[in-house]
């Protein structure tokens, strides 16, 4: 309190009302201590005779020696015989309610007495002595001049808080109950510490939840521990005699605000409590005398330790920053293996009991010898964990295990900055509901930079990426606002974690946790787009780290834009349709553009559907991209962006955090990559906002104009070739078909050119649709060439199981009735089965579809569906042709069939022996260029042998058939010499224009007609 120079009074009196339901106040006249008196003012008034009203007078005394009478400091009860001289209302005893003392600015500063309050619209419109907290019961105010300010006689309680416990078993939840019987505004619980100058606020966290109903309200907090009833690390030791942490409920009812308070004890558990070593292998011979301590962190109760056995050694006690420390100095060395226990007590509480494990060395042992290159290791028991304190102002142990050999370990050091435990340990609490975010947050921010300059540790820099992961859950949760200058704390914290990224802390640190940079990412992507928009535009650029945020009013350009100077230089753009439908009623949209270099290096190689296993290289950047409309954050939006060029086939990728059981990876979902029209640079389009890079691949087949006009080419000839073929067959069917075999066989090949047609057209016209997931038409076309592709292969496979028959059986008939269907089955059904199992299989993992194209993903594993069938299929055929060569060599191959069947077998083995070789070679270096890296030659080969399957069926399945050729000259070439070669040009001619002209007329199936004339 200031030194007074002329103290005041305020007093209150208590008058019985006789006769009138109301009492006036009086106005006393001068005070016999010299004071002269104000008004009278009324604070209270009831009804009825005999009762009695509470006035108040203020009284100006002056007291020459500046103390209080002791008589005017307690209540005053006049006599009862006073009360029959007056006829109006009688004083009846007079009551201290405030006390002022006035400073030589003439401030009066004026405090409650007990069992008195300041109104609460008293303590709004004056200012307080001191800064209590908010929702802390105004105790005393300042008035600038003589005011008749007055305390007043507080009502009962109207409310009570009970407890669950006052002792609260760690891991147990606390239950607080608050019953009010007024109505009370305001309401708000708090924790105060042992030793803390101010209470904590409690709000709604992972651990803190917070219920309120008409007449009652409810704290509840969950898995409770020290940090809900200790002392502030480094309090002092009388803190820690404090009964308890206090719990508080604040409240204004009544005119009045309240402060109602429960005391809770939280005893510590065994991980509480460090011991230093908990295992330890001494040889006796070497030192004769060991130390053990168990140290305890700040807490509400007084522990005490007892160590057993304590025979012959000496027990003391010390205090360090934030803990107290038991210690034992064993000065005889035991002669064998022995358990010594710190027994911890605490006054009411069970002990806890701390074992540590003591190995005698004995002579023949194995063991790790003294080494003293970093830290000081003694002679160690093989297969025993050697230990060691960390340095000053580091919290945790150094570790190091003696192998079964006697060969020492790697050291594992979980040493952590003490100031740095302090932030992550009040970032945790904060998340849990201890604090408040809006004022903990920036502080703690302020702090990060610093800290991060100085990580020498795995466990360091661990630990700064937990204390930003749990700072971004708090706002995120609470929706704070950040300053430029809190961001700003955070961007150089997140430069100077990336600028790690070459020494080994990142190497060791995710060795314990691979989805550190993870966590790196989902914490700065979080607070960047938390900036208050009062500090919009902001710009910020380290070399790590370059930020943009902007914001837009109800108008906004019809394309937003932004470029960084990184190299290659990167470009991103968000078209206008998709920022228009976040504008309602006048909204502000924040966009905020984060480039972070050297963090894709960081992450770890988790790769989603549709990226395969393997290893790819990235740009060294990941652009984070987010929008906030108001308080809402929008994760739809369509966002171009231009990462420059690139070498290689790029895959536009996002981080996506939920893969991999939340510890996240590349995904390539809504994202495809765009073909540049000028230059070879990364252009993708994605359908979401967040954090963005590209993959590039280290086997990609390569973009050359000439293997793209190579393709078209070669399936214009093919299309082409087949339609020949049909022609062909048009005029010339029946003439081939003069026993079964042939029948068979160029039905099989019939049905080849009908469905290896149908599939190059649809192949060829697939480059004109959009491509992706989302694309009906591209799906379909997708299925459809996956589909009557391998139906050309099972065809194939068909028309060489009916050789294989007829070499093994040869004189068994084959009745056309029966193979015909089988065939059917065989060359539609088994395709369409595995096509649509593909379908149903990858479509739902974003497996089935090659990025920016309509065919079957090559690193997913839907391509394998297709290339794994064909290349069995051509190893049947390969073996049926070995088989079918065996045969013609053997001499009694002359008696099996008639010599016309003999020749029909001859062709379907002339053209299987030409096309297996062909079509297999094909896939087997289709295959090659989808597992390894290989030059453009191998691309050039593939391409052409795929292309011109039509040309080769047209040459070796159709025309080199000497049936087929007999037919076409019979008919086109009778008058004209055989060997005349004018004449076999004519001849050819004549078949041409022919063909040209059966083509416009359809092609018939082959019909019971045709079956008639089919030989047995």
């Amino acid at each position: 309190m200031v030194c007074s120079a002329a103290p005041l009074l305020l007093l209150a009196t208590t008058l019985p009302l006789l006769g009138s339901p109301v009492a006036q106040a009086s106005q006393p006249g001068q005070s016999q201590a010299g004071g002269e008196s104000g008004s009278g003012q009324l604070l209270d008034q009831e009804n009825g005779a005999g009762e009695s009203a509470l006035v108040s007078v203020y009284v100006h005394l002056d007291f020459s020696d500046k103390t209080w009478p002791h008589e005017v400091s307690r209540t005053l009860t006049l006599p009862a015989a006073s009360a029959s001289s007056s006829p109006g209302p009688l004083l009846t005893g007079l009551g201290l309610t405030t006390e002022c003392n006035v400073n030589h600015e003439e401030n009066f500063y004026c405090a409650c007495l007990s069992g008195y309050q300041w109104n609460t619209s008293i303590c709004l419109h004056y200012p307080p002595c001191q800064s209590p907290h908010n929702h802390q019961p105004c105790g005393c105010l300042v008035f600038s001049h003589p005011e008749p300010g007055y305390c007043q006689l507080l009502p009962p309680v109207p409310g009570t808080l009970s407890l669950n416990s006052q002792l609260q078993m760690p891991g147990d939840t606390l239950s607080l109950t608050l019953l009010l019987s007024q109505e009370a505004t305001d309401l708000s619980w708090f924790l105060r510490h042992p030793g803390s100058p101010s209470p904590i606020l409690l709000q709604p966290g992972t651990q803190v939840s917070v219920t309120s109903s008409h007449g009652q309200a409810a704290l509840s907090v969950s898995n409770m521990s020290h940090h809900w009833a200790a002392g502030p690390r480094g309090a002092t030791q009388h803190s820690r005699h404090v009964s308890a942490g206090e719990y508080m409920s604040c409240f204004e009812a009544q005119g009045f605000k309240w402060s109602l308070h429960e005391v809770v004890r939280v005893p510590l558990k065994a991980t509480d409590v460090a011991q230093l070593p908990d295992q330890l292998s001494i040889s006796c011979a070497t030192s004769p005398g060991f130390q053990l301590s168990c140290c305890i962190p700040s807490t509400n109760l007084a522990y005490t330790a007892t160590w057993s056995p304590g025979e012959g050694s000496k027990a003391s006690a010390f205090n360090e920053s934030g803990s107290q420390c038991f210690v034992l100095a064993v000065q005889h060395c035991p002669m064998t293996d022995t358990m010594y226990t710190c027994d911890l007590q605490s006054p009411g509480l069970a002990p806890l009991r701390i074992p540590i494990s003591i190995t005698i060395i004995q002579d023949g042992d194995i063991t790790c010898p003294e080494d003293t290159s970093v830290l000081t290791w003694n002679v160690t028991k093989a297969g025993h964990m050697a230990q060691a304190p960390c340095p000053e102002s580091k919290r945790g142990i150094v570790r190091r295990f003696c192998a079964a050999d006697g060969v020492w370990g790697p050291v594992h050091s979980s040493c952590t900055d003490a100031r740095l435990l302090a932030l992550f340990i009040r970032a945790k609490l904060l998340q849990a509901g201890q604090g408040s975010p809006a004022e903990e947050v920036p502080q703690i921010l302020a702090q990060l930079p610093g800290q991060a300059a100085e990580a020498s540790s795995p466990s360091d820099l661990l630990t700064l990426l937990s204390t930003m992961k749990y700072l971004a859950k708090v706002v995120a949760k609470a929706r704070i606002q950040l300053d430029h200058s809190a961001l700003k704390n955070l961007l150089i914290a997140t430069d100077k974690v990336l600028d790690m990224d070459t020494r080994p802390l990142w190497t060791l640190a995710q060795a314990r946790k691979p989805w550190a940079g993870s966590t790196l990412l989902l914490a700065v992507e979080t607070l960047a787009c938390s900036l208050c928009p009062q500090d919009h535009p902001f710009t910020f650029s380290l070399p790590n780290v370059l930020l943009q945020n902007q914001l837009f009013g109800p108008t906004f350009p019809a394309n937003y834009s932004i470029s960084f100077p990184t190299r290659p230089p990167l470009q991103a753009q968000i078209p206008g349709h998709s920022l228009a439908p976040l504008v309602h009623n006048g909204t502000e949209i924040s966009i905020t553009s984060l480039v972070l270099r050297k963090l894709d290096h960081l992450l770890p190689s988790n790769y989603g559907q549709g990226l395969g296993d393997f290893l790819y290289a990235t740009p060294g950047l990941v652009l984070v991209i987010s929008i906030m409309a108001g308080d809402q954050a929008f994760s739809q939006g369509e966002v171009i962006m231009d990462f420059g060029n690139t070498d290689g086939s790029p895959h536009c990728v996002f981080w996506d955090h939920s893969l991999f059981q939340g510890r996240g990876g590349w995904s390539k979902e809504g994202c495809q990559a765009q073909a540049a029209s000028a230059r070879p640079t990364a252009r993708c389009l994605c359908q979401h906002l967040t954090a963005f890079s590209v993959l590039m691949s280290p086997h990609t087949v390569p973009e050359e104009p000439a293997l793209v006009l190579l393709t078209q080419v070669g399936l214009g000839a093919s299309i082409l070739a087949l339609l020949v073929c049909l022609g062909v067959y048009r005029l010339v069917w029946r003439v081939v078909v003069q026993n079964k075999v042939s029948y068979f066989r160029h039905a099989a090949l019939l049905n080849m050119v009908l469905c290896l047609l149908a599939a190059d057209t649809c192949f060829l016209g697939a480059p004109f649709l959009p491509p992706g997931p989302q694309s009906p038409l591209c799906l379909a076309a997708t299925f459809l060439c996956h589909f009557l592709y391998l139906a050309t292969f099972f065809w194939m496979l068909a028309q060489a199981l009916v050789l294989a028959h007829q070499l093994l059986f040869v004189f068994h008939q084959l009745p056309k009735h029966r193979v015909l269907p089988l065939m059917v089955l065989l060359g539609y059904l088994c395709p369409l089965a595995l096509a649509g199992v593909t379908l149903g299989l990858y479509l739902p993992q974003g497996q089935y579809l090659r990025e920016g194209e309509c065919w079957l993903d090559g690193k997913g594993g839907a391509l394998y569906t297709f290339v794994g069938p064909v290349l069995a299929i051509v190893g049947v055929n390969g073996l049926v042709l070995a088989m079918a060569m065996l045969k013609l060599l053997r001499p009694s191959l002359s008696e099996g069939p008639p010599a016309e069947k003999r020749q029909a077998l001859l062709g379907v083995i002339k053209a299987l022996l030409i096309l297996t070789p062909i079509f297999g070679l094909t896939w087997v270096l289709g295959l090659a260029t989808l597992l390894e890296e290989v030059s453009t030659v191998p691309h050039y080969i593939f391409t052409i042998l795929n292309t011109f399957q039509g040309v080769f069926i047209l040459l070796f399945g159709c025309l080199m058939d000497k049936k087929v050729q007999e037919a076409l000259r019979k008919r086109f070439c009778r008058a004209q010499a055989p060997n005349s070669t004018i004449s076999l040009v004519s001849c050819w001619l004549q078949i041409f224009s022919s063909l040209s002209e059966s083509m416009s007329e359809g092609i018939p199936w082959p019909s019971s007609e045709d079956k008639g004339t089919v030989r047995s």
